[in-house]
């Protein structure tokens, strides 16, 4: 099993949250996972529809404690230029 990268954006805003995620995304390989700890609200509604957009898999999203959340993400490969 491999390791799983962490990002903790819990003090961020948007737009930075995804911002953020997405330059950690960008670090990691196809298959490789990025595990996102967020707070609930915008971050929380962007950033999974965002890296979804960006052809990446959200695995699943699990409430930690209060309004933290964490995303789990599979890096995907980016959608092709048409």
């Amino acid at each position: 099993m491999s390791d799983i990268t962490f990002l903790d954006i819990t003090k961020e805003h948007c737009p930075m949250t995804f911002v953020k995620t997405k330059l950690k995304l960008e670090s990691l390989q196809i298959g490789e996972q990025l595990c996102v700890r967020l707070k609930k609200g915008e971050p929380l509604e962007n950033v999974p529809s965002s890296v979804k957009e960006q052809g990446h898999d959200v695995v699943c999203i699990t409430h930690i404690d209060g309004d933290v959340y964490e995303v789990l993400i599979t890096k995907g490969s980016f959608p092709t230029a048409v």
